[in-house]
């Protein structure tokens, strides 16, 4: 990422999300386009000091990060209901 502001921001609570331009240089001196994604998490630590973590994605990334996290939500709802489950036979 350079200092060029974003092209897009998404928020949602402590999340953000970011789509950034950039160019790279190639061997032949050509400047190439692409684009890039940012997602952050904010938090304050222990002493009230804000913090953040930031990976960041290619496109060709997002679908795979959209396929984990959807499995991750459906481990947790489907053992969340077990659970539920679970106490009502007691």
């Amino acid at each position: 990422m350079t200092n060029k502001p974003p092209l897009k921001k998404f928020r949602a609570g402590q999340l953000e999300a970011a789509i950034w331009f950039n160019e790279r240089k190639l061997k032949d001196d050509s400047i190439v386009g692409f684009k890039t994604v940012s997602l952050r998490k904010s938090w304050k630590d222990e002493d009230g000091t804000w913090r953040d973590a930031i990976i960041q994605l290619r496109k060709h990334d997002i679908p795979k990060v959209l396929v984990l996290m959807q499995k991750v939500m459906e481990d947790l709802l489907l053992a969340h209901e077990e659970k539920e489950e679970d106490e009502e036979d007691e």
